[in-house]
């Protein structure tokens, strides 16, 4: 056994004991960090091969950095609708200014005041996929920077015309059904694609029935002005023994200069005793400037317009690893993808134990200072410990030195 072998051993434990006090130090300073996952160190033993039976070559001790990135902090509650956490498995996928993207827990989003993006403290802003004009993800959908609504007004035309109501039961039948003859109309408020209002009457006309189609009613729809002009027909309805309708109950209209096309849902008409009381509504707004974002568990992010409606307009995915805690940390609360972490996986919230997403609520750090300072303590005794074998040694060096004299 060679006495420099105890010095280097002695300087071996406290270096492992300082990596070990760096590690606790930056916890407790993180405590209060948004999403900040807890650093520990971990130590293992490195041996040196002895010679012979009578002999021990003293070794050292290797330090293993890790991040609980896989453990959830406790979830706090906040007044921003902007402020998300995610409950359970998952990361917001997140990216710099040069366009890399990142892995965070980190959900505290405001809006930017220039671009108008959702940026969390770090100054990375969140990403997710346009939606299409109905709310629907498109076929090929592209990550892009989720917005906080636009600054500029924005009008938003009808997709979707829906009537609710009832149709008399044994309604006198109508010969020649057109603008001027019919049972009951329905007049209903629709967008254009530039914001103006555009009326549609939706006519119901009572058809002689037929053995197949008994309570067979006639549905066309019509431009409001002093020559009428036919948008569209929906050909006929059936009503059943019941009064409910039956057979298709959705139909399209064609799109006409500046109106897009429309689609036309009955399903929540009746045929029952009561006289003609249909009654419709069109989705889209005249010209409105959008005042923030709402957030669904699903990740869907919904504008609000300052008319008090919203529409659907991003989804946000959830981003996974096969292995979060081998995921590499980097400056601003944020992870990157490694070789042992497993490539990222892009999924959406409450799918495939994927976690949902709440708003108005933060992820805490999951670091409990009680804990960091008790490992403060005793990291300190094993390092004065360690500086006692290193001064024995350096004695004993010095007395072997000593016999020369």
């Amino acid at each position: 056994m060679s006495l420099t072998g105890v010095l280097r051993t002695g300087v071996s434990g406290m270096n492992a004991q300082t990596n070990r006090i760096s590690t606790v130090a930056e916890n407790i300073q993180n405590a209060s960090t948004t999403g900040y996952k807890r650093t520990a160190t971990e130590f293992s033993s490195l041996l040196l091969e002895s010679s012979g039976t009578g002999n021990y070559n003293s070794g050292a001790v290797e330090t293993t950095v890790r991040r609980s990135v896989g453990e959830q902090g406790p979830t706090s509650f906040t007044t921003s609708d902007t402020d998300l956490a995610i409950n359970g498995n998952g990361f917001f996928l997140v990216q710099d200014g040069s366009g890399s993207q990142f892995l965070t827990r980190a959900g505290n989003f405001v809006k930017d005041g220039t671009t108008g993006n959702l940026v969390n403290a770090g100054g990375f802003t969140l990403l997710g996929y346009a939606l299409n004009a109905d709310g629907s993800l498109p076929a090929t959908p592209k990550l892009t920077e989720i917005k906080s609504g636009a600054t500029q007004l924005q009008a938003r035309p009808s997709s979707t015309m829906t009537l609710q109501g009832n149709l008399k039961a044994g309604s006198a039948t109508v010969t020649t059904p057109s603008a001027t003859s019919f049972t009951t109309k329905t007049p209903v408020t629709t967008y254009d694609s530039l914001g103006n209002k555009v009326t549609l009457d939706v006519v119901f006309s009572k058809v002689a029935d037929t053995a197949a189609e008994p309570n067979k009613w006639s549905v066309s729809v019509y431009t409001q002005d002093a020559t009428p002009a036919l948008v569209g027909t929906a050909n006929t309805i059936s009503f059943g023994p019941t009064g409910q309708i039956t057979g298709t109950s959705t139909f399209a209209l064609p799109a006409d200069g500046s109106r897009p096309a429309l689609t036309l849902d009955l399903g929540a008409m009746t045929q029952l005793a009561p006289d003609n009381s249909p009654k419709g509504v069109a989705d889209g707004s005249a010209p409105t400037s959008s005042t923030g974002v709402a957030f669904g568990d699903d990740g869907t992010v919904y504008t609000i317009y300052a008319d008090g409606t919203r529409a659907a307009t991003y989804r946000v995915p959830v981003a996974d690893v096969g292995s979060p805690d081998q995921l590499q940390p980097r400056a601003g609360n944020i992870f990157e993808a490694t070789s042992t972490s497993g490539n990222i996986e892009l999924g959406f919230a409450m799918q495939n134990g994927l976690g949902t997403i709440k708003s108005k609520a933060l992820e805490q750090s999951n670091v409990d200072v009680a804990t960091e300072l008790t490992t403060m303590i005793e990291s300190q005794s094993v390092y004065t410990a360690n500086s006692k074998v290193f001064m024995t040694g350096n004695e004993m060096l010095e007395t072997l030195m000593n016999l020369k004299r």
